[in-house]
């Protein structure tokens, strides 16, 4: 079955570095509330497990949210109580909004396949990641990362309450790069992949872990 969602991308005139990504988080947490528990989800000392509907990003250079489908509704919480400026590494950044875009969208599975580029997925866990380096070769490595890749779309899907009734397709094409980056106190494997899928994504959404902080995003490879 297909699924309408609605799509907010908000941009910020913000100049920050992408390491600062987290500490933007933590403003705009903190201008919303701690209550308002998708800017951040934890419900009281534990984690609120669930696809994240209000995502931290960088794109073109500006400091984003990206708000998913009942998301959208969420993120009044922040401009009711926005302040023109926050401190960020001990200086004050503007939280003016440099644009913003409301789309909707037809989720659903295609007969066609969408070129996409993934951008810091974080596809190996602790719990998979001696799994992985024990495969023997690189056909065995893409094909283990196509199964993770289908789970964390089906992942998305639940998320948003969006049943998929038909079968998930995706192939890697190549993976462009690999680097450990620093995730919750661990050393984490992040992919820059290109993969196709028959499954539409719109532009920067977040896949697999760490989304919420910037990890994951996924873009259109237009022709």
């Amino acid at each position: 079955m297909s699924l309408k969602i609605r799509y907010l991308k908000i941009q910020f005139e913000a100049s920050i570095k992408p390491f600062e990504l987290p500490a933007f988080r933590g403003a705009v947490i903190k201008c919303a509330g701690r209550e308002n528990i998708h800017f951040h989800n934890h419900l009281g000392d534990g984690y609120l497990y669930g696809y994240p509907v209000i995502q931290y990003k960088m794109i073109g250079g500006s400091p984003s949210l990206i708000c998913v489908d009942y998301g959208v509704d969420e993120v009044h919480h922040f401009f009711e109580k926005n302040r023109s400026k926050v401190t960020i590494s001990d200086r004050e950044v503007s939280l003016a909004v440099k644009s913003i875009s409301m789309q909707q969208y037809q989720m659903q599975v295609w007969e066609n396949t969408f070129d996409y580029r993934l951008k810091n997925w974080l596809a190996i866990n602790q719990e998979n990641h001696k799994k992985y380096n024990q495969l023997s070769n690189d056909i065995d490595r893409i094909t283990f990362l196509e199964k993770v890749l289908v789970g964390n779309i089906l992942s998305f899907a639940k998320g948003i309450k969006w049943f998929i009734d038909k079968e998930v397709k995706v192939r890697i094409d190549s993976i462009v790069s690999t680097r450990t980056v620093p995730y919750k106190e661990q050393r984490l494997l992040a992919f820059d992949i290109n993969f196709k899928t028959n499954v539409f994504l719109p532009d920067h959404l977040g896949i697999g872990k760490g989304i919420s902080l910037g990890f994951g995003t996924v873009t259109r490879e237009r022709k």
